[in-house]
């Protein structure tokens, strides 16, 4: 979704669900399904029939990666976990606490970071990349 913010900061106009749908390679529901928390945390806004789409309502300044993973209802950050396939088992509870440990600190810092980068500036680098300005 990321990737959708910044290509919708710098359209001019509303971009469809299918137009998104395109560029991702994706279904168009899935599209109008993860955008809905966007919109529901003020960052998109969407417009209906003819002419309608998907337009930026916010300033790219105020919103960071962390609120746009937190939109879209990401509540975990990482896919790996603790296993308890055997919770008597001695092994696995070294194991698991070691990893229990691992995960929160790598989270904390994970969260922090994603907290201090702001969409302007994903849309500053790009511009920068690509020698286009984005409106601030």
């Amino acid at each position: 979704m990321l990737h959708v913010l910044i290509h919708l900061a710098r359209h001019e106009g509303p971009m469809t669900s299918e137009t998104i749908a395109r560029m991702l390679d994706t279904n168009p529901a899935l599209i109008r399904r993860t955008m809905s928390g966007l919109r529901e945390a003020g960052y998109v806004r969407s417009e209906k029939g003819h002419g309608g789409g998907w337009t930026i309502a916010t300033d790219l300044n105020t919103v960071t990666l962390l609120d746009v993973h937190r939109a879209v209802g990401g509540p975990r950050l990482f896919a790996i976990g603790l296993e308890n396939a055997n919770p008597g088992c001695q092994v696995a509870g070294v194991v698991n606490e070691a990893l229990e440990s691992a995960l929160q600190e790598a989270e904390r810092l994970l969260v922090a970071r994603l907290a201090s980068i702001s969409l302007a500036e994903l849309a500053r680098t790009f511009d920068q990349r690509c020698g286009h300005l984005l409106p601030h």
